[in-house]
């Protein structure tokens, strides 16, 4: 485990966003590098798409949060 720099209004957005996803600071950064590093390498994948692929792969079976279209 090591330490990563940020800009303290980076920090302060994280802080914010920890809050209303219940997470911790560090948990909320964990979630967006993975979030962020998923979308980097499915970039034909929108956010819900990425998300639902994961609940999937983790065993959560939960309704499609893509919509389809007519």
């Amino acid at each position: 485990m090591g330490i990563v720099s940020i800009e303290d209004e980076l920090h302060d957005q994280l802080r914010r966003a920890s809050k209303v996803s219940y997470r911790s600071i560090n948990a909320q950064a964990a979630f967006w590098i993975k979030v962020g590093m998923l979308c980097e390498t499915n970039p034909t994948l929108s956010f819900a798409e990425i998300i639902e692929r994961e609940l999937r792969s983790a065993g959560v079976s939960a309704p499609s949060l893509v919509l389809s279209e007519a």
